[in-house]
């Protein structure tokens, strides 16, 4: 009698569950197609009365009860609002709205949904506050509510979802403080909060989150001290806590207490003291980045103990001491064999450059030295870094001679050297780095003619070599890198003249060759560089006029000072809408200055010593132009005629009456 009864009551459900597919989870389902818009005609096609329920794009049914259990419409570029019916699928295991557009906020109804594990509402633009009515949905595993607009705090009610393994409430507007009620979740391994508005301390509680193995805090705005309670998670390999406003020291136990980190981000707050020595026990750490903090001393030897280390970021710190023994670490971290990422860039760092840096990892991308106080010279193998893609040494005290061997570094796109001073000749294989986009050279004392390879790094677009000791014509070669938007060779001694091919230089934004030896007549095509903005070419020998430019309506720098051009000063330059310096001094120019447009300010033109000028705005002191009375010298000229006629014309009478007197 009791198997017949279960046998019945189990019937009676699935006729129950059967007659709900059509009535209530079909007519939920339209109801939610009836508020979305954009691409529904195509993405929710399918759902319509002809077809059975099961076969909807994007459902899943049972295969006992063919209730709807999973709803998957990630991605499917839908907008609209999300309609309170959803709360009517009340055999949903999994919603997945995620990567749409969906507007509105949250349906309270979604609490309905208790049997719900999964919910993904992520990458939307969903506002107002997240539902409370989510404590309903007891058995829920995974929580994504990240990239959207939410607003307040994060709900103290989150707390009873005991469950949680992963809560993502990441990129919203929430703010206020972190309950405390979320040390409750002690199954959650995953919990991102990242780029909010959250302040205040990190309650103690979360200490008791002891599965945690991610935990994101970025881009917020959490306060006091390293929280204590994160030294409880032993098991974290994830801890990101950049750009937020904590301080303090950090625990010279620290790598003891958590000897499971791959990834340690503190980048952006203002912890200061020491770097832990026992950060060399975490032997799993790949990626170690505290930068633009406040930490002093040494940089510990122990992290080349790091065999697994792929990512060591300390720029914007304080550490070393100007002095030798500053760079230790370079030679320790030579057994990091991983290494890709090494920056320690605007520190104390003293002494002498080792020449152990050639020994780093052959997967090094990127070594960062720059704004330190590093003396000695670049190793002679320094092309044996081959994979560096990355080199930046600049603001050093470096000295000696820039390696030939650097030819060898062919993956290499930025390499920035400038502020030292290195001497001798730019190597001629530095045209083997075809990939390079940024070469500067800028503040050293390199001496010798610009190398005519150059013209082979095609990528190049900033080139910078001035101020130097260079001599020589600027290569023609260099006109044949079109990619060239900022070319400085300015503050050297370069002769001959401007390439006619600058033209070609058609996204050339800055040229900067001032304080030279160039001579002879500017090039029609610099009129062709249409998207200049910096001109300068003064303190050099150009003699003649100013080719037609007026194509480059975007000036906004033009230094032409020091020369011997001459010619009138073009008209149309009154009408630059950008420009904002203009400096003509020191040349041959003659004629009026315009007195329309740009030129009505004496804070923007400059035309000083130019002894043939005139005219202008009264503020430039330039005499008058002769062309400037025109009505007094007419009045004379009308005089001296009306003169001229009346004396003839009294003449002509007088002899009139003595012929006619001899002829009586």
């Amino acid at each position: 009698m009791r198997l017949f009864l279960l046998f019945s009551c189990s019937a009676i459900m699935l006729l129950e569950a059967y007659r709900f597919t059509d009535e209530t989870d079909m007519k939920a389902l339209l109801d939610v197609k009836s508020q979305v818009f954009e691409n529904k005609q195509v993405a929710l096609s399918s759902w319509n009365n002809s077809i059975p329920l099961c076969k909807w794009k994007g459902v899943t049914c049972g295969l006992k009860h063919k209730r709807v259990t999973r709803l998957d419409l990630a991605g499917f570029q839908l907008g609209g609002m999300i309609s309170p019916s959803i709360g009517n699928l009340s055999f949903l295991i999994l919603l997945d709205l995620s990567n749409n557009s969906f507007a509105g906020t949250i349906p309270s109804e979604v609490g309905n949904l208790f049997r719900l594990h999964y919910l993904d509402v992520g990458l939307n633009v969903l506002g107002g506050r997240s539902p409370i009515s989510l404590v309903n949905c007891s058995r829920l595993l995974n929580l994504y509510l990240y990239s959207n607009n939410l607003e307040g705090s994060v709900p103290s009610e989150l707390g009873s979802l005991t469950k949680l393994v992963k809560l993502n409430l990441a990129i919203n507007n929430l703010k206020g403080k972190l309950p405390a009620s979320l040390g409750n979740l002690t199954s959650l391994i995953r919990l991102s909060l990242r780029s909010n508005r959250i302040e205040g301390e990190i309650p103690g509680e979360i200490a008791r989150l002891n599965q945690m193995i991610l935990l994101n805090l970025e881009m917020n705005k959490f306060s006091a001290g390293f929280p204590l309670a994160i030294y409880n998670l032993s098991s974290l390999k994830f801890l990101y806590l950049n750009y937020n406003h904590f301080s303090g020291c950090l625990r010279s136990d620290f790598g003891k207490l958590l000897p499971n980190l791959q990834n340690l981000n503190m980048d952006g707050n203002y912890f200061r003291g020491v770097i832990p020595a026992t950060l060399a026990n975490i032997s799993n750490l790949q990626k170690f980045a505290i930068t633009n903090n406040n930490l002093t001393g040494s940089i510990p030897s122990g992290l080349g103990k790091l065999r697994n280390l792929r990512f060591l970021s300390l720029v914007n710190n304080f550490l070393g001491g100007h002095s030798f023994g500053d760079l230790e670490f370079l030679g320790a971290l030579t057994n990091c064999t991983q290494l890709q990422v090494l920056s320690v860039i605007g520190n104390r760092l003293g002494g002498q450059l080792p020449a152990s840096i050639t020994n780093l990892s052959i997967n090094l991308l990127v070594l960062g030295l720059e704004n330190n106080f590093i003396a000695g010279s670049i190793p002679r193998d320094i092309g044996n870094l081959v994979s560096l893609q990355t080199l930046l040494l600049k603001e050093n005290q470096l000295t000696g001679l820039l390696p030939a061997s650097i030819g060898k570094l062919l993956q290499l796109e930025d390499c920035d050297l400038g502020s030292n001073s290195i001497s001798g000749e730019i190597p001629f294989s530095i045209g083997n780095l075809t990939r390079l986009d940024l070469l500067s050279l800028l503040n050293n004392s390199f001496e010798g003619t610009i190398p005519q390879s150059l013209g082979n790094c095609s990528s190049l677009r900033y080139l910078w070599v001035g101020p130097n000791k260079l001599f020589g014509t600027i290569p023609q070669e260099i006109m044949q890198i079109k990619s060239l938007i900022y070319l400085d060779m300015s503050d050297n001694s370069l002769t001959g003249s401007l390439p006619k091919d600058v033209g070609r230089l058609e996204n050339l934004v800055d040229l900067w060759i001032g304080n030279n030896k160039l001579s002879g007549q500017l090039p029609h095509s610099l009129g062709s560089c249409l998207s200049m903005e910096t001109l300068l070419l003064h303190g050099n020998y150009f003699y003649g006029a100013i080719p037609d430019i007026r194509g480059l309506k975007g000036l906004k720098n033009v230094d032409l000072s020091n020369n011997n051009l001459s010619g009138s000063i073009p008209g149309y330059l009154a009408n630059f809408s950008s420009l904002e310096y203009l400096n003509l001094s020191i040349n041959n120019f003659e004629g009026s200055v315009p007195t329309e447009g740009k030129f009505q300010s004496a804070n923007i033109v400059s035309v000083f010593g130019n002894k043939n000028l005139c005219g202008g705005i009264k503020e430039l002191n330039l005499k008058p132009c002769f062309t400037e009375a025109p009505s007094m010298v007419s009045k004379r000229s009308l005089f001296v005629k009306k003169v001229v006629i009346g004396v003839s014309v009294g003449v002509s009478f007088l002899l009139l009456l003595v012929v006619a007197s001899v002829s009586l």
